[in-house]
């Protein structure tokens, strides 16, 4: 049992028959009347966000939300297949459950796959991933008043903002939570 005053981010707890995940918290102590907990609040099966307020003394169930290594394999239609590096087995996943930064993600890379009681609702790709620059704009020579970006496309298919700097055939690394160039690999 996890109770509202333990709130931290990344506290997942079961309430109302979901599951949730707390994406900010705030305690506050207002000067008249009753402290509370100020909340944001992510369903983590269907990835809604709510703004919540609760008593701090109410208790929640903790849920415990497993995190697996898996290794990303190939797409077939909606499908990705995904394997235990520890078992070896294969499970499928559907494109749905698959969150925009994703697109990041070449064959072969290691992801987080995240399910609760046996039900995958999630796939975290790693925090950075270094991929080659399949497609740019040459930069043009004296175009560097400003810290300038041009679109590139990346081998996975993805389009990165990069510096003018960077050309075709590079490799470079890209923050995946933000979408990001972050430098040259």
């Amino acid at each position: 049992m996890v109770t509202a005053g333990d709130f931290r981010n990344g506290v997942t707890f079961e309430m109302e028959g979901n599951v949730y995940s707390i994406i900010e918290f705030q305690h506050v102590k207002p000067g008249k009347g009753a402290a509370f907990v100020r909340t944001k609040i992510r369903n983590v099966i269907s990835g809604a966000v709510t703004e919540r307020t609760f008593n701090p003394n109410d208790k929640y169930p903790t849920a415990f939300i497993e995190r697996k290594d898996m290794q990303y394999l190939y797409s077939d239609g909606d499908l990705y297949y995904f394997m235990d590096t520890e078992s070896y087995e294969q499970i499928p996943i559907n494109s749905s459950v698959l969150t925009d930064n994703f697109k990041f993600v070449k064959e072969n890379m290691e992801c987080k796959v995240l399910s609760y009681k046996g039900s995958v609702f999630g796939v975290e790709p790693p925090n950075f991933v270094e991929l080659e620059v399949t497609k740019t704009e040459p930069g043009v020579k004296g175009d560097t008043a400003t810290n300038t970006l041009k679109p590139a496309t990346v081998e996975t298919g993805a389009e990165v903002r990069v510096p003018l700097f960077i050309n075709e055939g590079e490799m470079i690394r890209i923050d995946t939570r933000t979408g990001e160039y972050m430098e040259r690999a």
